[in-house]
């Protein structure tokens, strides 16, 4: 058997936290250059502890705080430990680039290169960024937790998007900020008009459109599978080193060469569309000469795919 190309855990281990952390910071650039300098109303629960903040003055972060430990631990039961340490670790890095990106991004870049632009570009441009930025986070098994956590807890049972999920949750959220009052001064003084506050809730439903969107498209494209046929006179050791290395499920197709007249097995393989350059370089290693056909497939539902969900007929 072939050489394991993927005896390496640590690095699968620091590939998925690495772009965890990718994710999360183009997050928060999104709305540290975009959302947050025009005032943009949010959703998710740091849009709800907003709404709570300009309505009675509870910190942003309390709220924030204790909304997401109770979601996390709902999480942790349902969807594992692996899902919570990540989640716990977007949670705390989200947190800190919150903090610590306004405080060394350029003013002057954000007046010229968001304030400039208008609220309408803004709202476009950070919403696709912090949306492929959660998109990324989530499909390594991460969030930023809130109603990503919601999403992925939802999805577990229905078959429904994440990015859907997200969009109905953070609608209802935006929504809510017409209902509470809201002061624009420290003092609690001057209420903002509500004219304001419309115009504001409709920029953010826009907001969380896009981004809804934008997770959708990412993680529509980071699932995709493919099917490989792979044509070798090494098919033996071909079988074992990707059902044993790569861990994927092969099946062993009986087949006759009509030009040559000889009897061949054709190795098929479904695996998702990142591993098919490891599954090249496999083929390539153990065989040359082999032929391959690969195509791309609509949708795969089994083991160590996507899970069919549907409601039973009473």
């Amino acid at each position: 058997m072939t050489r394991n190309l993927l005896d390496k855990s640590i690095w699968v281990v620091i590939k998925e936290y690495g772009l965890i952390t990718f994710g999360l910071l183009a997050y928060c650039l999104g709305w540290t250059i975009f959302l947050l300098p025009n005032n943009l109303v949010g959703g998710g629960v740091s849009g709800f502890a907003a709404i709570l903040f300009y309505a009675t003055g509870i910190p942003l972060g309390y709220t924030y705080f204790v909304i997401n430990i109770i979601l996390l631990l709902v999480a942790l039961k349902i969807l594992g430990r692996g899902f919570g340490g990540k989640t716990i670790y977007a949670i705390i890095l989200t947190s800190v680039l919150l903090n610590f990106l306004p405080t060394v991004v350029p003013q002057d870049f954000v007046h010229s290169f968001a304030l400039e632009n208008g609220k309408l570009i803004c709202t476009i441009l950070g919403g696709v960024i912090a949306g492929v930025g959660i998109g990324i986070s989530i499909s390594q098994g991460g969030s930023t937790g809130g109603t990503d956590i919601v999403a992925l807890l939802w999805c577990k049972y229905k078959n429904a998007s994440p990015g859907r999920v997200i969009l109905v949750i953070d609608v209802g959220i935006i929504m809510s900020s017409m209902i509470f009052p809201s002061f624009s001064d420290v003092d609690r003084q001057q209420l903002v008009p509500f004219a304001e506050k419309l115009v504001i809730a409709v920029y953010g439903l826009i907001q969380v459109t896009v981004s809804g969107y934008a997770i959708d498209l990412y993680l529509s494209g980071s699932k995709q599978s493919v099917q490989a046929f792979i044509f070798t006179k090494k098919h033996v050791e071909m079988a074992d080193a990707i059902a044993f290395d790569m861990k994927r499920g092969v099946t062993i197709i009986p087949a006759k060469g009509w030009f040559s007249k000889e009897d061949r097995d054709i190795v098929m393989v479904v695996t998702r569309k990142d591993d098919l350059n490891l599954l090249l370089r496999y083929v390539k290693t153990i065989d040359p000469d082999a032929f391959l056909s690969v195509s791309s497939v609509m949708g795969v539902y089994g083991k160590g795919f996507d899970t069919i969900k549907v409601k039973s007929k009473k």
